[in-house]
């Protein structure tokens, strides 16, 4: 058995009788992680020394959706719970593809969502560049090693003759493989023909034998991939490299100790630690996290169009509740509540307890993940301090013309507004719903409205502005509730719920909405009176 394995194998973990997952991991300060491996019938243990690195490496063909963000997440906690590096690698290798913008709104959305990377193109850190298309040199390096070495060789194969193996295979019923044709060429010839300038790329020598290794979290694995694939390429004819190569150059450079990604790349492992052995390097731990997949098990998809992290921020959907949800679905940790923020996450987060199970996702739950997330905000001062700012804005764009009392745009105001409505709202922007528009604008009634409730509006109206003179500003809702049904008993012909229904209407122009006694409150003295006095004022003309 080769040294890298040994190595590497020592530093997988075992889990249960499935051969799965972390056993035991702890940080000993920022510098040491201890990794223990429990095999059947024997233990072995081995120390890393130095810090736990890993990364993010999305590819910036289009922008950040939830399944980047819980892989970015993952590999975020990780780092935080051991003491770690995140770091955030974009892979623009795929020129043709890149959207314009994308890179920027990836690290934007990350910082966004409070996963902010320690190193990253535009933080910078000490093993940059951090964009692939800047580290072409060192991939030509690297590639030109594997030549060297014959462990890769250069492929003269036209694009011609490529398709036409790809029709043959599948014609014929099977899966489209190179043949390795150009592995077989004379060192004359590949010179000859490199020296006439042919077009060509370089492959990678896939060799049998692969050992098997063991994942964090699907256990042990091995894929004979040199039995159902052809030579990959690893430098393509523009001099780009593919993913398979520059992977494992960066993470290599980057010293990137835990790989832990999506587990559509389980089956391409075998195939990267092949090239790990023949450059003679040790390679990272790795760990496949299962996919995050509709509530019905389909699969999540671009096309969908509601899962990119920009258009739930433009939703008011906040971070914590984004993060809350895509985890609460899936697994990881000690416990599966509710209400987690991330330094919840990160204190809870248990390696040994991710399975293999793909992870169900439920938007229609999101809103009550949200609703959960803004209270917490509003019990928070600093947070309160925020949503005052936000939704002043919101209500200045959304009511500006209309706005008699500007009051309404202080910050005690807002306030109250919102610590009375706090639990009950699930975003923000519901406050400049047409729902909520009474505490912002004043509204408008006619008297055949309040005379469909009432001939007793003048005698209401007298004594709600009676009521509010005696309280003053001292007003609460349980005790305004219980002064309302004392007044609506003085009411000669008017049943109580016709009596709420007229203040309902005074207050609000509305006939549903949160209790009269909270829309009381939310106004204040001052505003209930003007508003009644309006009541008095109509109903008077009307008689």
């Amino acid at each position: 058995m080769s040294r890298w394995y040994k190595s590497c194998k020592r530093c997988f973990l075992h889990s249960l009788a499935a051969h799965r997952g972390f056993r035991s991991l702890t940080a000993a300060g920022n510098r040491r992680t201890e990794l223990r491996l429990h095999a059947a019938g024997s233990r072995c243990c081995s120390t890393v020394q130095g810090e736990v690195r890993v990364r993010f490496a999305p590819s910036p063909t289009g922008f950040l959706h939830l399944g980047g963000l819980r892989t970015a997440l993952y590999n975020y906690i990780f780092a935080k719970k051991y003491g770690g590096v995140f770091i955030l690698r974009l892979e623009d290798t795929d020129q043709s593809r890149l959207v314009p913008g994308a890179a920027e709104s990836i690290e934007d959305m990350l910082e966004w969502a409070c996963v902010p990377p320690d190193e990253s193109a535009r933080r910078g850190g000490p093993v940059g560049p951090y964009l692939q298309s800047q580290r072409l040199d060192l991939y030509s390096q690297t590639a030109q090693q594997l030549v060297d070495s014959g462990h890769a060789y250069y492929c003269f194969c036209s694009a011609q003759r490529l398709e036409l193996l790809k029709k043959e295979a599948l014609r014929s019923g099977q899966t489209p493989r190179y043949d390795n044709r150009c592995r077989h060429l004379r060192a004359d010839q590949v010179q000859e023909k490199l020296a006439q300038g042919a077009p060509h790329v370089i492959r990678f020598r896939l060799e049998e034998g692969v050992e098997p290794f063991q994942d964090l979290i699907f256990g042990w694995n091995r894929h004979e991939v040199a039995q159902v694939e052809g030579d990959p390429v690893v430098i393509k004819a523009d001099g780009f490299p593919t993913y398979h190569l520059a992977n494992i150059v960066d993470d290599h450079y980057m010293k990137i100790s835990h790989v832990l990604r999506g587990s559509e790349w389980l089956i391409s492992t075998s195939k990267h630690l092949l090239m790990y052995r023949a450059l003679g390097w040790q390679p990272p731990t790795f760990g496949h996290l299962p996919l995050l997949m509709n509530k019905d098990g389909s699969k999540l998809s671009k096309r969908q169009g509601d899962i990119f992290i920009e258009t739930f921020k433009r939703d008011g959907v906040l971070p914590e509740a984004l993060l809350d949800i895509t985890t609460n679905c899936g697994s990881g940790f000690n416990t599966n509540r509710m209400g987690r923020r991330i330094d919840d996450l990160i204190s809870e987060f248990n390696p040994s307890k991710i399975t293999t199970h793909s992870a169900l996702l439920d938007l229609e739950k999101l809103p009550e993940f949200n609703r959960i997330h803004l209270q917490q905000r509003i019990e928070d001062e600093q947070q309160c301090d925020l949503l005052i700012k936000d939704l002043r804005e919101q209500i200045s764009q959304a009511y500006a013309a209309e706005i008699q009392d500007k009051d309404v745009l202080h910050e005690g105001y807002i306030r109250r507004v919102l610590q009375l409505r706090k639990g009950h709202i699930s975003f923000l922007k519901e406050l400049v719903s047409p729902t909520y528009s009474y505490l912002w604008v004043r509204p408008s009634f006619s008297s055949q409205e309040v005379a469909a409730l009432t001939r007793e509006a003048q005698c209401i109206a007298s004594l709600v502005l009676k009521l509010i003179e005696e309280r003053g500003e001292e007003l609460s809702v349980d005790g305004l509730s219980k002064d309302l049904k004392a007044l609506a008993k003085q009411a000669k012909a008017t049943k109580y719920r016709e009596v709420m229904k007229l203040i309902r209407l005074a207050l609000s122009g509305l006939q549903q909405g949160p209790s009269v006694a909270e829309m009381m409150v939310s106004l204040g003295s001052a505003e209930i009176s003007h508003r009644f006095q309006k009541l008095l004022l109509l109903s008077s003309k009307a008689d």
